[in-house]
Parts: structure tokens; C-alpha cells; sequence
């Protein structure tokens, strides 16, 4: 059997060991005045601010705890700030100025501190420009997370930083910074001592919270009777609202402890998410106006993984149920969990040495336009181990973020059209039924043509694949299917509004949709319409997504609620039928009427 491609095709964007270490080992270097530094600096990724800059920490030479800063624009590294003492962070966020920098350091424990009266966790508000000023701002026995909010601001000179403070006692408190300047320079914060006075409590009592640098959103799980998912917007103007609700179905004990998710990386609180029943993760794109949410649920006797995608720009969501293989279910909970990583409009749910589940999130309707590979086909062609791997999410890019935490490197990822189309020449593999193919084919066919289909050369590598295989399949006419997503795509692309009324398949014309692309073998889908999600505020100015989301989602309920809003040709065939024998009727008539004449 000829070996296919990688479902992924990867790319290195960082690599902690190329960027970063080499160039500290040379100011080790200098500063030890050696000609090579050879001691261990231990260096650690702490966070990923939201214009792609990476804050690390390495142990230096002189028994100090250095942080420094990686500009992923222009490759350079700068040391942010040095500790006189060896400490752990275990969270960190810096100011767009680069005045300000948010620490949370774990207390060490050592056998001679253990007696003092010693809180576990310390946050501090650090100057940087000068170094002349650290605020505690926490000082509990708690993990805290600390990030920073990033506006863009048309300013030069920004007196103000904003800090959210997020605890695992499960409160999140907003602080507003006033910075001076003094002696044209130096900016110094001029209420250090009112800090704690003027925060504002923006959430409380959660068990989950996501952060999304990229939109500034803050979302949190919070259990009243049901549990329900928050989304709470941030302003150019420093304000914020309450924009989303969502009811969620999760059971009580889904989470053992905080989960926090893209809230930086602490290497010195590892979080036990192996006993964690829920894994869970937000993902947007703002040129689709698209909001999913994605989670699992592993079973207790760990024969069945349930994973729920939740379409809120569809108002509907798909539940699965996944039987995992007798043989691999003694693995840990961690490593049950699937991995959720977001490409496009396609949202991939990968669990390795089980199955591959690429999520059509714009035509969810039909479970064929979803491709699902499972057992020896099932390769997404990570460099690295899948519970180690943390998805980056950025809502204007089309290709998904990996970062590998233990080998320090970041990747972009991209669907492979290579991969795509081995699929659909899969009729080569003669232990492959064309009727079970059929589906995958079908799948990979629409995501070539309407998520790939603005490159000329692969549209004329799928005509080749066409003109090979004239004849149409069990399930479907792919000649049909070519034309219908082909126009689907250029048309999408001009009026969005179009999406529930076009037809982007032939599918919808037979009278009986072929049982193979209605299911998937071992996998088990039911789908709920109408979801509880409550739009809340007003969209400002520039927030254009939450109006486009919202439009999405009413509009998708008017068109639930109108019969076979999609357009279908048999719905006016006996209008035409009617139009032709009239003018065949009318013709031999006008015959009649002129040999009369004559």
C-alpha cells in the first residue's frame, strides 16, 4: 500500500534553541568574559503576548533569574529585567510600552523557609524604564496569572496600562496603572499605592477561563444551575461588557482544579490534567463572523471519548461519540483528551493512535463534508508528542499555531493539499470498498475546491483527477460536485448572506442521501438545534464581529424556520416541464396558423 502524506503541512516560526539560547550564551559569555559560556540556562517559554513577542527566563551566570523578550518581527532578543536571586515565575506579561512588567513568582520551599510565614504565590508590578520601582500587588497561596491588555492606541505617548489579575480562588480583578513621566524619560507608575484600591472585580467564581489576546476577550465557565460560558469584550476605551452567554451540559467535577487556558505556561505548578473530565477551548475567525466551542468528555470505564463542537454563528451543535480502541484505552486521561486545533473554517479534533476528525464548521450540515480517517490512515505529521503540544490561536490567520513546550518551537500548520489529494485518488486501494471511500473523497473534494480553490494549479490537478474518472461514484457525481463547490466558493466570497440558500453539493438533489455519507462507522453524532446563547451589550465601533456573529446566528434560525430554504433544481422542474410543453403547444400552433395563410 503506498504510504500517504501528512495530513499537515508544518512550518517552523520559532525555535527556542536557534532564537533565543544561542544569543544568551553569548551575553553569558560577555558578561562572564569567557570566550564560551558552557553553563546550563535553563530556559523557559512563560507567555505569548498578543503581537506574537515571547517572554522566556533563563538562569544566569551569576546565581540570577534573568527575563527577557523575543520580537518575533525583527528576531531580536532583549533582556527585560534581572532578579538579584534565583526565583520561579510562574507567570508574566509585559505592557505594549515596555514600561511595566506583571511577575508571579512560586515561593521557593526550601527545608530552611518552610517555618516562615511565607505566602506560595507573590505577584509584582515591575518598572523597567527605570528600574526603580516593585509594587506586590498579590501576596496568597493561590496560583495567580497575570496579563496585560494590549489596545491598539494611535497615541505616541501612553500614560495608562491596564492588568487583569486572574486567581485560582476564581476571581479575576482588573488594575488600572497611571504612569508619569519624569525628566523626559523616565515613566515611573503614579498610583502604586492606590492600586489595590481602584481594581475592578471582573469575574467571579469560575472553574475554566480562556484569554484571547488577539480580540481581547476574556471567557469564563461559571456554575449556577447549569453551567454557563461568559465572554466579556475589552474596549479601545478601557471599558469592557459582558457581550455572550452560553448554557453549557457538563457534568459537576469537570475540573478538578482552575484551568487556565492561554494564559501563559507556569513550569513550576504542573497543572494534572489527566484528571481533569473536560478539555476545553474557545476558537473565532472574524472573517466568517464563526465562534466554536470545543470540548470532551472522557467516560469513566474510558471505552467511549464524547466530543462536542458547538457552531454558535450555526446555532446548533454536533455531540460525537467516539468508540476507542480496547487495546489503547488503558492510556491516561491526558492523553484521551483530543487535540483541538483550528484551521480556517475547519476544526480539526486530532487523538493520536485513534482517529482524525477534520470539522467542516461551515456546512455542518451533512457528516460527509466532514473528513473522519481512523486506525493506520490516521497521521496529522506532528514533530512532536500531542500532550506536550499547545494550540496558538490567532483569529486572522487561516493556518493553526502548534507550540511544542517541551522541545521550546512554534509551527504553523496548514491542511495539506498533497494529503487531500491522495484521498481522493484513494481508488487505487483495492481493500477500500468505493462505497466507504465515497465519503472521504467527497470530504477532501470540498476542501480542496472551496477552502483551497484559489490556486489555478490545483484546480487543475483535481480536472486531471475528473478526466480519469468520468464515471461517477456510488454516492455521489463528482462532476456535479466540482461545478456546485466551485461556484459555491466564488459566490461565498461576494455575499455571505448566500450561504444557507446556495446549494454547495449535489447531495441535496437525490432523494435518498446514500446511508454512507449520513454516518461513520464507530461514531455515533446528534445534533441540537437552537442553542441557549444569549447576545448581550452592543457591538462598538470596530468590534464588527459580534454583529457579524449575531447576524450569523439570527439568520440561521429565520431560515430553520422557512421549508427547503436551500435552492434545489427538482423544486422547479415541473414549472419548466409545464414551460415546454406550452411552448411546444404554441409552436405547432403559430405551424397550423401559417400553412393556413398559405
Amino acid at each position: 500500500m503506498q504510504q500517504r502524506d501528512k495530513m499537515l503541512k508544518l512550518e517552523e516560526t520559532f525555535d527556542l534553541q536557534k532564537d533565543v539560547v544561542f544569543d544568551i550564551l553569548r551575553k553569558e559569555a560577555s558578561v562572564c568574559r569567557v570566550k564560551e559560556y558552557s553553563e546550563a540556562v535553563d530556559t523557559r517559554i512563560l507567555n505569548i503576548e498578543s503581537d506574537g513577542s515571547i517572554l522566556y527566563s533563563w538562569k544566569g551566570s551569576t546565581g540570577t533569574t534573568r527575563i527577557g523578550k523575543y520580537n518575533s518581527n525583527n528576531k531580536q532578543n532583549k533582556l527585560l529585567y534581572t532578579f538579584d536571586k534565583q526565583v520561579c515565575v510562574s507567570s508574566c506579561s509585559l505592557n505594549k510600552e515596555e514600561t511595566l512588567l506583571a511577575v508571579s513568582l512560586t515561593q521557593n520551599t526550601s527545608e530552611e523557609e518552610r517555618l516562615k510565614p511565607i505566602s506560595k504565590c507573590l505577584t509584582l508590578l515591575i518598572e523597567i524604564h527605570p528600574i526603580n520601582n516593585t509594587k506586590v500587588l498579590k501576596a496568597v497561596d493561590c496560583r495567580v496569572k497575570v496579563q496585560f491588555l494590549h489596545q491598539e492606541c494611535d497615541r505616541k505617548s501612553v500614560l495608562e496600562s491596564h492588568l487583569l489579575l486572574l486567581t485560582e480562588d476564581g476571581y479575576v480583578d482588573l488594575y488600572h496603572v497611571l504612569l508619569c513621566k519624569q525628566e523626559g524619560y523616565r515613566v515611573v507608575m503614579a498610583n502604586p499605592d492606590r492600586l489595590s484600591k481602584i481594581a475592578e472585580r471582573i469575574a467571579d467564581d469560575f472553574s475554566w477561563v480562556q484569554w484571547d489576546g488577539h480580540t481581547q476577550r476574556l471567557y469564563y465557565l461559571t456554575l449556577k444551575e447549569k453551567f454557563l460560558l461568559r465572554c466579556i469584550q475589552f474596549y479601545l476605551t478601557h471599558t469592557w461588557e459582558t457581550v455572550l452567554e452560553l448554557t453549557l451540559e457538563l457534568p459537576v467535577n469537570s475540573f478538578h482544579t482552575v484551568k487556565f487556558v492561554n494564559l501563559g505556561f507556569d513550569h513550576f505548578n504542573a497543572e494534572k490534567s489527566d484528571k481533569d473530565l473536560i478539555r476545553m477551548q474557545v476558537f473565532t475567525n472574524q472573517i466568517a463572523g464563526s465562534m466554536c466551542v470545543c470540548y470532551s468528555q472522557l467516560l469513566k470505564d474510558k471505552q467511549d471519548l464524547i466530543y462536542k463542537i458547538v457552531l454558535i454563528h450555526k446555532d446548533c451543535s454536533k455531540k460525537f461519540k467516539v468508540s476507542l480502541s480496547s487495546d489503547k484505552s488503558s492510556q491516561k486521561h491526558s492523553q484521551l483528551h483530543p487535540l483541538f486545533i483550528p484551521i480556517g473554517y475547519y476544526i480539526l479534533v486530532y487523538l493520536q493512535g485513534h482517529f482524525l476528525h477534520c470539522i467542516n464548521t461551515r456546512q455542518p450540515e451533512l457528516l460527509c463534508h466532514s473528513l473522519f480517517l481512523a486506525g493506520d490512515e490516521v497521521n496529522l505529521g506532528l514533530q512532536c508528542d500531542p500532550v506536550t503540544a499547545t494550540v496558538l490561536h490567532t483569529e486572522d490567520r487561516s493556518s493553526g499555531q502548534l507550540l511544542d513546550l517541551a522541545g521550546g518551537t512554534i509551527h504553523s500548520a496548514e491542511l495539506s493539499p498533497v494529503f487531500l489529494l491522495q484521498i481522493l485518488r484513494s481508488d487505487a486501494r483495492p481493500r477500500c470498498p468505493s462505497s466507504k471511500s465515497d465519503p472521504q473523497r467527497l470530504a477532501a473534494l470540498h476542501c480542496l475546491l472551496v477552502y483551497m480553490g484559489d490556486d489555478p494549479n490545483l484546480e487543475l490537478k483535481i480536472i486531471e483527477w475528473l478526466c480519469d474518472n468520468m464515471n461517477p461514484f456510488e454516492s455521489f457525481d463528482q462532476v456535479q460536485e466540482f461545478i456546485l463547490a466551485s461556484l459555491y466558493r466564488i459566490v461565498y466570497e461576494k455575499c455571505l448572506s448566500l450561504d444557507k440558500v446556495l446549494p454547495y453539493s449535489s447531495i441535496f438533489e437525490k432523494k435518498e442521501v446514500p446511508v454512507c455519507l449520513l454516518e461513520i462507522p464507530g461514531v455515533v453524532c446528534t445534533t441540537e438545534l437552537h442553542i441557549e446563547t444569549d447576545f448581550k451589550g452592543k457591538a462598538r465601533g470596530a468590534q464588527r464581529f459580534w454583529s457579524e456573529l449575531q447576524w450569523n446566528a439570527e439568520k440561521t434560525k429565520y431560515l430553520d424556520a422557512v421549508p427547503n430554504p436551500r435552492y434545489r433544481t427538482t423544486h422547479i422542474q415541473a414549472e419548466r416541464e409545464k414551460a415546454r410543453s406550452e411552448r411546444r403547444l404554441s409552436s405547432q400552433l403559430n405551424h397550423i396558423e401559417e400553412n393556413t395563410k398559405k
